[in-house]
């Protein structure tokens, strides 16, 4: 059996509640891994073409605020 076959299983004797609990622990590291890698993509240039014709659309009227 392999770790995430073990892991599995005991994810299914969780109740309700232990469930909410590993749902929102699993939510909670994705999105900090998330921010991670922008901040990296941003420090490093990868986002900076993006940031340009992000800008540009928005000066030539192809966007609006929210």
């Amino acid at each position: 059996m392999t770790r995430v076959q073990a892991l599995e299983q005991e994810i299914e004797r969780l109740s309700p509640e232990e469930l909410v609990e590993l749902r929102v622990w699993l939510d909670e590291r994705e999105a900090e891994a998330w921010d991670r890698e922008i901040e990296r993509d941003a420090a490093s240039g990868k986002l900076d073409k993006l940031f340009e014709k992000s800008i540009s659309d928005h000066r030539a009227g192809k966007s609006r605020e929210i």
